[in-house]
């Protein structure tokens, strides 16, 4: 069960829901979409994703990006929005100790500002991208990141064109990426499949390795 958390970045609160299941192995924070297109915290994807990762056993911190719905601050165009996810770690990490493994959920805007900081972070050892909006951002930065990763799409989806797709998954070694036949950008009646595919990253990153990229289909 979630309950209603703060969290602090500076000046700025951020509103949020903490799952802290009986003895979590491992937690995560989860980074909605863009919120000047109405993402926040209570995404489908983003829902579901927290579900099947608390069934999985892991503690999970939703929240919403400074200046959405009752967080404090202003839209900061991805820069101070990943304050806001260092700061999501930071209490992930009080919460469960210095010993436990943080990863890092995002979907869409989230996938990029989530991503940035979950590369380059000490703490965090996994990251899934969602429907990383390619035809607006760079994901360039993902060549060098240390985390174990998946990368998730849907066929459909046009702000993730399938060409640009698999020629990023392509040259990621190491990385695991799973394309769902027929979703779109929001993954519209493909919940189950996504949420499949993320259970099985939430099963396995906190002992999961490099190693070959590996590409799945999902189920339609």
């Amino acid at each position: 069960m979630e309950e209603a958390v703060e969290i602090e970045v500076g000046a700025v609160r951020l509103e949020a829901r903490l799952a802290y299941p009986s003895a979590p192995r491992a937690g995560v924070a989860l980074c909605h979409p863009h919120p000047l297109y109405g993402g926040d915290m209570d995404n489908p994807v983003v829902v579901r994703a927290a579900e099947v990762c608390r069934e999985a056993g892991l503690a999970t911190l939703r929240f919403n990006f400074r200046g959405v719905g009752n967080s404090g601050g202003i839209h900061d165009r991805g820069e101070g929005e990943q304050e806001d996810v260092r700061g999501a770690l930071v209490l992930l990490e009080k919460a469960l100790g210095p010993a436990a493994p943080l990863g890092v959920i995002g979907h869409s805007f989230g996938a990029w500002v989530g991503s940035r900081v979950a590369c380059a972070h000490d703490r965090v050892s996994a990251v899934a991208a969602i429907a990383p909006p390619l035809a607006f951002y760079d994901f360039g930065f993902l060549s060098a990141c240390r985390p174990t990763l998946l990368l998730l799409a849907g066929s459909l989806d046009p702000y993730c064109p399938m060409a640009e797709f698999e020629a990023l998954a392509a040259g990621l070694p190491g990385a695991r990426w799973t394309i769902i036949d027929g979703a779109d950008h929001f993954f519209f009646g493909k919940l189950y499949p996504l949420g499949q595919a993320v259970a099985t990253w939430a099963h396995g990153f906190s002992e999961s390795s490099p190693g070959k990229a590996r590409r799945d289909r999902g189920a339609g």
